[in-house]
């Protein structure tokens, strides 16, 4: 018998230069959400702070929104930066109707947010 495909990877790492990085690949949805809700849970806001890699999302429903607004709370109760990278565009529409591009800090990719956070 096969195990069943995981729909959500979320691989943590913490960068050379500083920052924290959630590198997030799949479907993330209300049936995965908790995996990345583990991890922002896990993650160390701390002043060097964490970079969100969408690069891999191939889809987003509002429950897996709620975690990246989750995200963005803990980043302001902590004081630590928060960067959502490699977002593509299909989802960046999304945020920008539901106005999310307002609130988020977006760069092209995980080296360019790493290196933003550096400053």
């Amino acid at each position: 018998m096969t195990e069943p495909e995981q729909l959500l990877t979320v691989t943590q790492r913490r960068t050379p230069e500083g920052p924290f990085v959630l590198e997030v690949k799949g479907e993330l949805d209300h049936h995965s959400a908790p995996l990345l809700t583990e991890a922002v849970a896990a993650a160390p806001f701390d002043e060097q702070g964490v970079v969100v890699d969408l690069a891999g999302l191939t889809y987003c429903d509002s429950t897996g929104i709620t975690v990246l607004v989750t995200a963005y709370q803990r980043s302001l109760a902590t004081g630590s930066p928060l960067g959502l990278a490699a977002v593509g565009p299909e989802h960046m529409r999304v945020f920008g109707i539901i106005g999310l591009d307002q609130i988020f800090t977006f760069h092209p990719s995980t080296e360019a947010a790493v290196s933003a956070l550096r400053r």
